[in-house]
């Protein structure tokens, strides 16, 4: 099977599977998504959506994260790990929009990947949920792990993995693939211990084919 054909029905599976997929990170503007993201690295949505309450209740805007104080910001995300390093860089990013951008959380891939603690794959998920521009796909470990897995690509560079899969993936389908990889590594692609038996891609996955039965 062609790789264009191939992931064409890799997206209709997924998405019969998972109707309902969607960003888990709760938020409500643009720069609450951007502080969402930069907590999640190398932490659960679900933490993140513990912590951020306490954050967004008084610092849910630039201005306001940009004036407090960083041992504040560092006390109220400790439980999102690496606490000091999260809480530089949002306060840093949070002074560079007020500086740069008005206030206000920039729309284009080059200005937020010039923003602190933005790379390109956080840039991404804020283009996709705030501002409904699917420009791109977020390869996070997840999306990392099952494109290797379906053969899908042979990089384990997030950079090359993304632009493999842009030029296969179809344009329509580029906005639900971000959210498709998140929720299928969750449920059955996970790195230890994978469901594969029970994946319904597993006709379809190279990985799965090598296990012994």
């Amino acid at each position: 099977m062609k790789q264009n054909s191939k992931i064409e029905t890799i997206i209709q599976i997924l998405e019969k599977t998972y109707p309902d997929a969607h960003c888990s990170l709760d938020f409500e503007t643009p720069f609450e998504l951007l502080v969402a993201v930069v907590l999640s690295a190398q932490c659960t949505d679900a933490r993140v959506n513990q912590t951020t309450p306490a954050l967004f209740q008084k610092y849910n805007t630039p201005q306001a994260m940009a004036n407090m104080k960083l041992s504040t910001l560092e006390q109220i995300i400790h439980p999102c790990g690496f606490y000091h390093n999260k809480a530089k860089n949002l306060k840093a990013c949070a002074t560079k929009i007020v500086a740069d951008f008005d206030g206000k959380v920039p729309s284009n891939m080059d200005d937020l990947t010039s923003l602190p603690g933005v790379g390109r794959k956080s840039a991404n998920v804020i283009l996709l949920n705030a501002f409904h521009k699917p420009v791109g796909i977020a390869i996070d470990t997840h999306a990392k792990r099952i494109c290797n897995r379906l053969g899908l690509t042979k990089s384990k560079d997030p950079l090359k993995i993304e632009q493999d899969l842009l030029q296969i993936v179809p344009s329509s389908a580029i906005a639900s693939i971000n959210h498709l990889l998140v929720y299928h590594g969750r449920k059955y692609c996970t790195a230890k211990s994978p469901q594969c038996s029970a994946c319904p891609l597993q006709a379809l996955c190279p990985y799965a084919k090598k296990l012994p039965v």
